[in-house]
């Protein structure tokens, strides 16, 4: 399991101002926890996150290399709002077996099974999370979600991460484009796999370039794809690879 941050956001502002800044509805608070992300104002990714309301505040957990900087942001954005960003002493748990009665479900997903915080140790129960994540079609952090991809091409709003009913985010106006105005040209598919290839392979078809291999698992493997050129028989250095429909 990668590493994970747990930052308490708290302070009467606290859930108004995350409403004005990520893809999803902060009202989701009510029924548990939330994914959400943060874009810059030309919708491109800079971290995704989990939402949380506890006590007096709302913890986040991220990505431990996307915590600083996403802190730094935060508080940049925060200006007078009575909100304060401080370090949590909770850690993680996750797992996909029986569910702790303090735990929560993934919102992602119910292949992802549960996640819960507390001040016991950072754990997980043995999962093959990629395999999970490759049959699901599932993006990781630092793998297939970087810098400057858009969520909608790495299948965010399929996974409960954007609500395109709320009102104004960071990175709204270009989201709700790539999503009414426009067909997606590339995006994250799942593909079949002979062979193997390091994450960062670029992917070819015949002579073109048609995308980029990341996690594989077994004969599965997650990729990124321009879909015009998305065909059997691709390959990846020394692998050859096919397209495949997602399993939901």
């Amino acid at each position: 399991m990668s590493a994970r941050r747990i930052l308490k956001l708290a302070g009467r502002d606290t859930e108004t101002f995350l409403q004005g800044l990520i893809t999803n509805d902060i009202a989701g608070l009510d029924g548990g926890l939330i994914y959400a992300a943060l874009l810059t104002p030309q919708g491109k990714f800079i971290a995704d996150f989990f939402l949380l309301r506890q006590d007096d505040g709302v913890l986040l957990d991220v990505a431990e290399p996307l915590a600083d900087d996403l802190k730094k942001r935060l508080t940049m954005y925060k200006l007078r709002a009575d909100v304060t960003i401080t370090e949590s002493d909770l850690n993680l748990q996750r797992g996909t077996g029986p569910q702790p009665e303090d735990a929560h479900a993934d919102p992602r997903h119910p292949a992802l099974g549960w996640r819960r915080y507390s001040a016991d140790g950072a754990q997980e129960d043995g999962t093959d999370w990629d395999a999970i994540r490759v049959a699901h079609c599932i993006p990781e952090t630092g793998i297939e979600l970087t810098p400057d991809t858009f969520i909608l091409e790495m299948g965010l709003d399929r996974l409960n991460g954007v609500d395109f009913r709320k009102g104004c985010y960071v990175g709204q106006e270009v989201t709700a484009r790539m999503r009414h105005k426009t067909e997606l040209r590339k995006g994250l598919r799942r593909v079949r796999i002979e062979g193997s290839a390091t994450v960062g392979t670029p992917i070819t078809a015949g002579d073109k370039a048609a995308g980029t291999l990341f996690t594989q698992s077994g004969e599965h493997a997650l990729a990124y794809l321009r879909f015009d050129r998305a065909t059997d028989n691709m390959k990846a250095a020394d692998a050859t690879l096919s397209p495949e429909r997602v399993t939901e």
